[in-house]
């Protein structure tokens, strides 16, 4: 069997886009998807609203009490709303003006289906009009003025592409920063890396440069690759695929690989029967989401300039509990932004809420806010999109207030 030469090996190394990973300052968008139609009225609680009490006697939150230390009771934001109870690690990230809430935010999207709702704001679409193509955050990376792609600068985890991500330039689909090494039959990718160096140590061609920018890429992966990996700040991670997700992102972050998207899934959120309040089949969801997140934010305490991240639903619910204890699909939902890039430690609403009427009495929160207006000020304020119309075409956005 015929050699390969020096040349075909190193190509083997190559990824369809130059790694350039020079650049490693570049601001992570972080998008967390919690999938199912998340109840965010109990996420953020309307507690100064009457009507939400009355809705919802067995699901609701209770309100705050000044000197309680009832743990059943939201945690005052402001006069008129609170954090779920099992929010109580982002109530920090309020107070310092780090974390933004938009309410009543939503599609045009009526049906009610979760997959109709997923796919057209994954897509970036309206139900008027021609789709627009790809995924949004594909779009997104394609429009951006700065063309330097690297093979990890943008990645979904989990098992499969996201709609949103496609059509990016580049983009990986991982669970493990062990998908990205160097493989060898030894296992000892650091003596291969070293090998494969020294083969063109003084090639200043082409392939040259972008073989070390490969290697470059792998050695910064490996240096994460441990077992053994500690968390800064003491930050703990909840033990379940959402933590670890939230930690494998960090890890890349870290390692410098010039990773600017990353997708991330949080399902479980259909809750029509016996939803809980404090406690219970919700509650359980919104402990490891408020975990996951602070426990990211704290690992990547001294990268925080550097990151932004944005949590979203297809939909919202109802503002009564059914006679199952649960909630019904509604429309519009709350969305949070854990940033340094933006005005946070507010709540973006009207007040009261205006709640849609139905045939059959309160439906959800009216929407308010497009999501492709809350989603565009996002990637302006944080990632410096300029031309919106390459990634929502033919919408006209509307401020929503997060960069004041």
């Amino acid at each position: 069997m015929p050699s390969l030469t020096r040349r075909a090996l190193l190509s083997k190394l190559l990824v369809t886009a130059p790694p350039v990973v020079e650049d490693a300052g570049k601001h992570t968008l972080v998008c967390v998807f919690l999938r199912g139609g998340a109840d965010t009225m109990n996420l953020i609680v309307p507690y100064a609203d009457d009507t939400y009490h009355r809705a919802r006697p067995t699901i609701g939150i209770k309100p705050p009490e000044n000197g309680s230390t009832d743990a059943s009771r939201a945690i005052r934001l402001d006069e008129h709303y609170g954090l779920h109870p099992m929010l109580k690690p982002l109530h920090e990230k309020f107070s310092e003006g780090r974390l933004s809430i938009v309410q009543n935010v939503g599609t045009d999207n009526t049906t009610g289906s979760h997959f109709e709702c997923q796919d057209q704001m994954e897509h970036g679409d309206s139900m008027q009009g021609s789709p627009a193509g790809g995924g949004w955050l594909g779009r997104f990376l394609r429009a951006r003025a700065d063309k330097n792609y690297g093979p990890l600068s943008a990645i979904a985890y989990g098992t499969k592409l996201p709609e949103s991500l496609r059509g990016a330039p580049t983009v990986s689909v991982l669970q493990s920063l062990d998908d990205i090494a160097l493989k060898t039959p030894s296992g000892d990718s650091a003596a291969a890396a070293s090998a494969l160096a020294q083969l063109y140590g003084a090639d200043v061609t082409l392939l040259g440069n972008q073989g070390r920018e490969t290697l470059s890429l792998f050695e910064r992966v490996r240096s994460l690759q441990s077992n053994d990996y500690k968390p800064s700040n003491n930050a703990t991670y909840p033990k379940d695929e959402f933590g670890k997700g939230m930690q494998e992102i960090a890890r890349l972050i870290k390692a410098r690989v010039g990773l600017e998207i990353a997708s991330i899934d949080l399902d479980g959120w259909d809750t029509h029967f016996i939803q809980g309040s404090d406690s219970g089949l919700q509650a359980a969801r919104i402990k490891l989401l408020a975990e996951g997140l602070a426990a990211f934010d704290g690992d990547l305490k001294e990268h925080r300039s550097n990151i932004t991240v944005m949590v979203m639903t297809e939909f919202g619910r109802r503002i009564y509990e059914n006679s199952s204890l649960g909630t019904d699909h509604g429309r519009g939902f709350s969305t949070l932004v854990l940033s340094d890039k933006f005005n946070g430690g507010r709540i973006i609403s009207k007040w009261p809420s205006v709640i849609e009427e139905t045939v059959t009495g309160p439906g959800g929160l009216k929407i308010e806010h497009d999501y492709r207006s809350v989603f565009s000020e996002v990637l302006r304020g944080s990632m410096g999109l300029e031309n919106v119309e390459a990634v929502f075409p033919d919408f006209k956005v509307a401020p929503v207030g997060l960069l004041g």
